[in-house]
């Protein structure tokens, strides 16, 4: 049109000029919604019905049902209402019944954990695992690492087993980790009962998640780890020293190993 009207050249040369036919020129134009309204209207209600299929099995689908059109319009339409781009789907998570946040009267009883993350001074990222018995509050272990699966986590807890014993219950949150058929299939053979709090409410977990606030705190927010070694040195201090010379005041102002050493003697006691 341009090249017609402005430049004044005929529509046969201005046709080579851009690669076009002269009876491209003269037919009239369509909108393409209106143009391919049959096939707009067959794929679109196929991939409603069917919305976890992609652009062959529904091609396969239509050209099973009858339809005549072939691959390259069809995708060419596919592309046109973005069904190409993926959906992302609600991940669903199990109801649940988490058991009210009592104090264990024993060690073992309850232990909790969760995950933290951070970074260390030239970029990359690490994440932390952090396990708490939460009778005496007590850092049992904080794995850093990159990447920590469920493999590893399993890893972790066969180490404490060979230390404390493994505990009857284990309070968690929703994590990927958690839900892995690895993990959950080796608390059972443990008879550890998993404890999963329900979505969005950290507060049901809350004394892992009070552990997490003091290591963010006086840990990862106050050095510049260049390594992860370094992260691993600093924070196996940090928890020597939240254990033995940190007082709490959930505990009467013992530390969680003299809290745990004082229930085993009145526990010996009483036996006795």
């Amino acid at each position: 049109m341009y090249l017609v009207d402005e430049h004044e050249l005929p529509v046969q040369r201005a046709c080579e000029s851009v690669g076009l036919s002269r009876s491209a020129w003269y037919r009239p134009l369509v909108d393409w919604a209106e143009r391919d309204g049959d096939v707009i209207e067959a794929l679109s209600n196929l991939a409603e019905k069917k919305p976890g299929l992609g652009f062959w099995k529904l091609y396969d689908r239509l050209r099973r049902a009858g339809h005549p059109w072939n691959h390259k319009r069809l995708h060419r339409i596919y592309c046109d209402l973005r069904l190409n781009q993926r959906r992302r789907a609600k991940k669903r998570v199990p109801t649940r019944h988490p058991q009210p946040l009592a104090l264990p009267t024993a060690p073992n009883q309850v232990w909790s954990a969760d995950f933290m993350s951070d970074a260390l001074y030239r970029g990359p990222r690490f994440r932390t695992f952090n396990v708490l018995d939460d009778f005496n509050r007590e850092a049992l272990a904080i794995e850093i690492d990159t990447s920590l699966t469920s493999l590893r986590l399993i890893r972790v807890f066969e180490q404490l087993a060979k230390e404390r014993g493994l505990p009857g219950m284990l309070r968690v949150d929703n994590g990927p980790e958690f839900l892995g058929s690895e993990f959950t299939e080796w608390c059972r053979t443990n008879r550890i009962f998993i404890d999963y709090i329900e979505p969005g409410k950290p507060n049901q977990n809350a004394y892992v998640e009070r552990f997490n606030r003091s290591y963010r705190t006086e840990v990862l927010d106050v050095y510049l780890f260049t390594s992860l070694d370094e992260v691993r040195e600093i924070t196996w201090q940090w928890m020597q020293e939240y254990n033995e010379e940190r007082g709490h005041d959930s505990l009467g102002k013992m530390t969680p190993i003299e809290f745990y050493e004082n229930a085993r003697m009145s526990t010996f006691e009483v036996s006795t």
